[in-house]
Parts: structure tokens; C-alpha cells; sequence
């Protein structure tokens, strides 16, 4: 559900700022509700962006969702669409997402496994869950690529964590470095990426390094981070300058949580639909070239390509605002 595709027909021009009164103590980013898709639409929670913190390190969308009845909710059909000067970070607790990209990716989704695309300059991908998925649960999310390399070639990744156990916990380090494990996986800033289940009443201490943002997503559980209390689907931060991240279960149930952190991106930038760019000419060229590739206009350049194997025609981009898209950081 590669960054769940932003799939709003009509997507809000994301200015990408943080509010500087909430840089010291614990931030809590509450979530808003996103259908994704038709009548059966599936329901995703948004903590990323929003207005009090768009950017947590170069982390700049969260979508957290599930556990969905597939019976009920249809799961998932993401038609095939574009992306650009981003990376998009699929994890999952239940279920399984079949994905299909233009550079002949097919790939299963399965939980605790990491599957990571670089878009770059531009790729176009679909996601399905499985036939045998009775329930969809995980979290999608976005990486900001940094300016120097937006324009990489665009590219796929898959990795499994080994689990890492310490007193009261068990973690998954999916990206970058955290309990003494670290990910293969190459990323384009420092990041910090991990799964923590916490054992009940455990209180955890990790270091940390203290130039990162740091995010905790609550998934199950609950859950207090330096000792504030962070609700189901809640996202926490805690700004640069701690060298320990203190996290404790404070239910009589494993909480799950997911750790996000990064050192400040520190450029402006704009993210409108599933396009990350710098200018407001930049978002539009892109929008333009995606609807010449699927017969909306002609086009010589293929910067997107074709996805193969998804029954179904891909998703038009929405009509852009009337207001210029504006870069903020």
C-alpha cells in the first residue's frame, strides 16, 4: 500500500512545517480518518502530515490502518500510480499486499517483512491484498528524498529483521540503528525505523542519537514516551537533543508501537497527491506527464512506465488547486 497511494480526490497541498512552540517536551499528533477508494473504501488513520508537524526526520507521511475485515471493508485495490522524490516504506501486523511496480517488481507484502521503493525521478506502482487476507493491518509510510538525490534512479527493496530481545521487549530494526541491530537496508538521510513490542508494565530505555527527531506510533497498547501518554494511533515526538528514548507499557497486554526517527531534513519542500517535489512548476510538470502516460495528452518521455499485471486501468491525477503550491521547511 505503498504510501497507501494518497488516493483523495481531492488532496490538500501540504505545506511542510513544524510548529516551533511544540519543539520542547513530548508532541502528540492525534490522526484524521482517509478513505481510501470507492464505495467499500477502506479506512486509513493520518497522523503525517498535518499541520502542527509535517516532517518528523525526513519521515513525511504515516498512515496507520487495521485490523480491517476484508469481508466487510473489500481490503485493498490501489490502482497503479505515481510517485515522485520519495521513498515509500511498507509494514505490516496482519495480512498480506500483493505489489506491482514499472520496473517488473512483483512483490508480497507479509508482516515483518520491509519492503522499501525509491521512486526518485519517477516509478508507478499498485498494491493488492491477497485473496487469502481476511484481515489488513499495518502502517504505510513516506520518506522525503533529500534534494541531491530526488532525482535518483528509481528502485526496490525487500528485508526481514531479525528480532532483537532486551529485558521487557522485543524490536525490529527495519532501518538504520537501534538495541545493537542494524538494517542493510541504504537510505538517503540518517533514519531510525523499528517495530517494539512491549511486554506488560515493561519500561524500556534505548539510546538514541541525539541529533534525530524521534516519533512513536501507537498501534496497541498503552503506551508513555518520557512519561507521556500516547493513545491508540497517536503519534508522539520528541525533539533533537535526547540521548534516550524511554518508553513503558503502562496496560496488562503487549503494546505495539512503531519507533520513526531522523535527523531534520532542513529543505523546503512540497507534497501534493503522491508527488513530492520543490516548486510549484515541478508538481505540475509531474501531474502533466502522468496524465499524457495513461491517454490524457501526448507524450514522448516515459517517466513513469507502465505497471504489468494489474487488472485495471491506473489512477487519474486529481485536478490541482487554484492557489499556487508554495515550498515550506
Amino acid at each position: 500500500m505503498e504510501g497507501v497511494s494518497n488516493v483523495e480526490t481531492d488532496p490538500v497541498e501540504q505545506r511542510c512545517e513544524n510548529d516551533p512552540e511544540a519543539e520542547s517536551g513530548i508532541q502528540i499528533l492525534t490522526s484524521r480518518e482517509v478513505p481510501l477508494g470507492g464505495p467499500r473504501a477502506m479506512l486509513v488513520r493520518r497522523t503525517l502530515p498535518q499541520r502542527a508537524r509535517s516532517l518528523i526526520g525526513a519521515w513525511c507521511f504515516a498512515d496507520h490502518y487495521g485490523p480491517d475485515d476484508v469481508s466487510v471493508s473489500g481490503g485493498m485495490n490501489v490502482a497503479p500510480h505515481p510517485h515522485t522524490g520519495l521513498q515509500t516504506v511498507s509494514w505490516l501486523f496482519t495480512g498480506e499486499i500483493e505489489h506491482r511496480d514499472t520496473l517488473g517488481t512483483h512483490a508480497m507484502v507479509r508482516p515483518g517483512e520491509l519492503n522499501l521503493m525509491t521512486a526518485g525521478r519517477g516509478i508507478a506502482h499498485s498494491e493488492v491484498s491477497t485473496p487469502e487476507t481476511t484481515t489488513l493491518h499495518g502502517a504505510q509510510l513516506w520518506v522525503a528524498l533529500p534534494d541531491a538525490a530526488r532525482d535518483t534512479d528509481p528502485a526496490f527493496e525487500h528485508f526481514r529483521p531479525d528480532p532483537v530481545e532486551v529485558a521487557g521487549a522485543t524490536i525490529r530494526v527495519f532501518l538504520g540503528s537501534l538495541a545493537g541491530s542494524t538494517s542493510p537496508v541504504d537510505t538517503f538521510t540518517a533514519l531510525l525505523g523499528a517495530e517494539i513490542l512491549l511486554e506488560p508494565g515493561a519500561l524500556v530505555s534505548l539510546d538514541i542519537d541525539p541529533t534525530f527527531e524521534t516519533g512513536v506510533l501507537v498501534d496497541r497498547g498503552e503506551v508513555t514516551m518520557a512519561g507521556t501518554r500516547i493513545g491508540w494511533a497517536e503519534l508522539g515526538y520528541q525533539a533533537p537533543g535526547h540521548r534516550v528514548l524511554e518508553l513503558r507499557n503502562d496496560g496488562d497486554e503487549e503494546a505495539r508501537l512503531l519507533v520513526l526517527g531522523g535527523e531534520p531534513l532542513g529543505e523546503q519542500v512540497i507534497m501534493w497527491w503522491n508527488f513530492m517535489g520543490r516548486t510549484h512548476e515541478e508538481i505540475v510538470a509531474y501531474r502533466e506527464q502522468w496524465q499524457a502516460e495513461i491517454g490524457e495528452g501526448e507524450s514522448a518521455e516515459r517517466r513513469f512506465g507502465q505497471v504489468d499485471g494489474y487488472d485495471g486501468a491506473p489512477l487519474p491525477a486529481p485536478v490541482l488547486p487554484n492557489s499556487r503550491l508554495r515550498p515550506r521547511g
